[in-house]
């Protein structure tokens, strides 16, 4: 998961406000991003996180846009179906006039269109009266910046206060600036096409004078500045380049007959789009917005792995970028040892004084094993030697982080356990401090075997072994072969509960089982390291009602001593959790849990603002009628959430690809009962593509290339 914070301790998300009190509209471009209310205005609201951020700082914390008497009504709010503008019609109330008259509301229209360029905010403002008499008022634009840090708008309570410089207006234009404790300077500067009739340090004001019919069209800029360069930027040109790549070449297209289902699909993919960052070493999948619009190691990994199989492009990215920042030595202040994958990457002003502690922090477990499953699953996608070859040393390193560090007390698991005294307590994607417990809900001690790292590690043996073979290193290869096989065996005997019919959620320091049912167990599905007979009590397990919410699984069921629906990893619905789970059963003749959860998600979908999942959502039963229960601090758009609608519709398909045999696999194809149909077009294999048709007739599922360019083979396996 992407949240690095936890529960009780300085860097948890403090929720003295919700982000669902008003509906926001996102935008985001790279290291800018922008929560606006519905109006298109910025108001700091307790930590709401409404602003315009750049490289994690907040350069602007109000901007309302009023009439000088009072508000313009909102008459609607939207952001394209793409994600690059968001428009807001505006008009005015019924309004007393200078010479005694009255203007009746809804005279004069107020479309605003802001758009996000380079590190500009960008807004046009349309006035068009249309009314029979000429109308004369003034707009006031109400500013202010507090280029407030990233994490104090979560809540953290910074030890030094900010000392900002005072805002200098002059020539029609509004500047705020700040010399933050890094040193660094930071600026935002206001500007407007229309001159300001008045101008302060606070508002600008605009005489808007139109006859009837008449329309007047003006722009405000909002740029953003810094003496420094983010962490992983690269210059404006190459930007652009990898941005009209990935818009070119936005892999294959997806159309069902449903659509609601198209609508989900549409945005989930717009979502990845909008959050797919280019960096020094290819595109990179930022995790969300407000909170995590950043590089994180496990966020980025499970993102590629859910769009990999659509544009595996993204997973070329992840897997560059995390091997240039692999650790290559012993940091405990960063929980950093040789070998070891990015949690995550900072460079808000905090993060560089050291006062939080991510910067560049690798407080995550199971970042080393996901890199190593993705660059085996991106080679089995595309067949790319060069880059394998080129990771290669990267894999090698990771490898040996998982046998000497990994395992800290030689018994064959890995166990985690923070060297970092502001570190994470619990370093799987539950890293929340409350999120590993025993049956009885008392904490866990650590360090702690959890139960996903192991599954984790033996995929990623396997995996890496296939890669071995391929660049010819035959001995390397019957190693890993054998020890995969060995963890498997070990983690029956150590991890199976017979009491809960379940694999335990943990091991603590004294090697007990954490005999809770926990989602941590599904991802034993994925990865193989699950025994058949065992594979099938988990996924039984998994649809009934305890844990089935009707939306999605809860990480535990109602039945555990620590379960509340409105816990942040006890009891709530985390699509690409879900997601994970139903790729189980990608393989397999059985795929009524894939199509369960694929269903209860989609359902969501339909009642969410933009049909769009969030981070996550509260665990509550569903009921009729109602959509489901939003967590108040939940990231949205959030990128391994986007994701989760293709590797759950790549679940129910089955759908495999191997370059290598330049074959598309679909096993054991199921759809569930709101598709009729899916087309896939443009699906590459290699060099080659092709167009699908997969329909059900009966209770059966047709799958029909209707076209195909190149040599690349479709086989159905039924």
């Amino acid at each position: 998961m992407s949240d690095i914070i936890e529960l009780g301790n300085e860097f948890y998300i403090h929720a003295r406000s919700s982000l669902v009190d008003i509906q926001t509209r996102i935008l985001m471009r790279g290291d800018l991003f922008a929560v606006f209310d519905r109006c298109g205005d910025l108001r700091a609201l307790g930590n709401g996180g409404h602003g315009l951020f750049y490289n994690e700082s907040r350069h602007l914390s109000k901007s309302v846009l009023r009439l000088a008497t009072g508000s313009l009504l909102l008459l609607s709010s939207a952001v394209t179906q793409d994600n690059s503008r968001l428009i807001i019609d505006l008009a005015n109330p019924e309004l007393d006039l200078p010479d005694g008259g009255r203007l009746p509301r809804c005279t004069v229209h107020l479309q605003r269109t802001k758009f996000l360029r380079d590190n500009d905010c960008e807004e046009e403002i349309q006035v068009r009266n249309y009314g029979l008499s000429p109308v004369s008022f003034e707009l006031v634009l109400e500013l202010d910046a507090d280029f407030a840090d990233i994490f104090e708008v979560r809540g953290y309570p910074r030890t030094k206060p900010r000392q900002q410089l005072s805002p200098e207006a002059n020539n029609g234009s509004l500047t705020f600036s700040y010399r933050g404790l890094d040193n660094v300077f930071r600026k935002t500067v206001i500007a407007s096409s229309l001159q300001p009739t008045a101008i302060d340090a606070s508002e600008m004001r605009f005489l808007i004078e139109l006859e009837p019919q008449e329309e007047k069209v003006f722009a405000l800029t909002v740029s953003c500045f810094t003496d420094t360069q983010p962490l992983f930027a690269i210059n404006a040109e190459n930007s652009r380049r990898l941005v009209g790549k990935l818009l070119q070449a936005r892999g294959c297209e997806i159309q069902t007959s449903n659509e609601h289902f198209n609508d989900w699909i549409n945005r989930s993919k717009a979502d990845l789009e909008m959050l797919i960052t280019p960096t020094t070493e290819g595109l990179y999948p930022y995790a969300g917005v407000p909170w995590f619009s950043t590089v994180f190691g496990r966020d980025g990994i499970i993102t590629a792995l859910e769009y990999l199989w659509v544009y595996p492009e993204v997973a070329k990215g992840v897997l560059r970028y995390l091997a240039a920042t692999q650790a290559t030595e012993h940091n405990p202040a960063q929980d950093a040892e040789p070998g070891k994958i990015l949690h995550e990457t900072r460079r808000s002003e905090l993060a560089r004084i050291a006062e939080v502690p991510f910067a560049r922090y690798y407080g995550s477990a199971d970042s080393t094993p996901l890199f190593l499953y993705l660059a085996a699953a991106y080679f089995e996608r595309t067949g790319d030697q060069e880059l394998i070859r080129t990771i290669w040393p990267n894999i090698e390193l990771a490898l040996d982080w998982i046998d000497r560090f990994g395992d800290r007390d030689g018994d064959g698991f890995i166990e985690y356990g923070r060297r970092s005294a502001n570190g994470l307590i619990h370093q799987g994607w539950k890293d929340s401090s409350d999120s590993v417990f025993h049956a009885d809900g008392q904490p866990a001690d650590g360090p702690i075997a959890i139960c996903e790292l192991q599954a984790y590690v033996y995929a990623a043996k396997l995996g890496v072994a296939n890669l071995a073979t391929t660049l010819g290193h035959t001995e390397k290869a019957e190693t890993l072969q054998r020890e995969a096989e060995s963890l498997r065996q070990r983690f029956e005997e150590a991890f199976w509960c017979e009491e809960i019919s379940f694999y335990a959620l943990a091991l603590d320091k004294d090697k007990r089982q954490c005999r809770v049912r926990s989602s941590n167990a599904g991802h034993c599905l994925f990865t193989g390291i699950a025994q058949p007979e065992r594979a099938r009590k988990l996924i039984n397990t998994f649809s009934e009602r305890s844990f089935f919410s009707g939306w999605g699984l809860r990480t535990i069921p109602d039945s555990e001593k620590r379960f509340s629906p409105m816990s942040y990893h006890n009891g709530s619905v985390w699509p690409h959790d879900n997601a994970l789970i139903g790729f189980g059963c990608a393989q397999t003749p059985e795929k009524n849990l894939a199509c369960q959860i694929l269903s209860g998600l989609f359902d969501a979908s339909v009642f969410l603002d933009l049909h769009r999942l969030p981070e996550l959502f509260c665990g509550f039963s569903r009921r009729v009628g109602t959509g489901p229960t939003l967590y108040p601090t939940a990231c949205s758009p959030q990128a391994w959430a986007a994701g989760a609608v293709f590797l759950l519709l790549q679940a129910c398909l089955g759908l495999t690809i191997r370059a290598s045999e330049a074959t598309i696999y679909l096993f054991y194809p199921r759809l569930p009962d709101s598709l009729r149909e899916v087309r896939i077009r443009d699906l590459k294999v290699g060099q080659s593509s092709v167009d699908l048709a997969i329909k059900r007739s009966g209770e059966n599922i047709i799958v029909n290339p209707i076209c195909r360019v190149g040599n690349a083979k479709v086989m159905t396996i039924t």
